[in-house]
């Protein structure tokens, strides 16, 4: 079984900075793409910012700039840094990763729980 278990959001104001974690754990052979997604209320979810596995970052046009994604594959661990937050940036925020689990099982997609961002005076 393969667990994907996010922490840090919370209520913040705007223009101040917040840092998601989120920590992949169980049997896992190998990571590949890790990212974060977000889903307001009454929207669809969108992706925010993918960590690929050659290293590359891509991010959403809404938040380059502002949020940097990195990772500690050495914790299997991604982490989202926002700055400069805006009232828009709230939602829910979701941590994604790719993993193939020990076994010569298939790559699956895996989903964290959801961890809410408040931007709010």
């Amino acid at each position: 079984q393969v667990q994907l278990v996010e922490s840090g959001g919370g209520l913040v104001q705007p223009g101040g900075s917040l840092r998601l974690s989120c920590a992949a754990s169980g049997s896992i052979e190998n990571i590949y793409a890790m990212g974060w997604y977000r889903q307001a209320p009454g929207k669809q979810r969108e992706s925010v910012a993918i960590s690929t596995s050659v290293g590359s970052a891509n991010y959403a046009d809404s938040v380059k700039g502002r949020f940097s994604i990195s990772r500690n594959n050495g914790k299997n661990t991604v982490y989202l840094q926002m700055n400069s937050v805006k009232p828009e940036d709230t939602a829910v925020y979701y941590c994604n990763a790719l993993i193939r689990s020990r076994g010569a099982m298939p790559v699956s997609d895996y989903w964290g729980q959801g961890t809410q961002v408040t931007v709010s005076a």
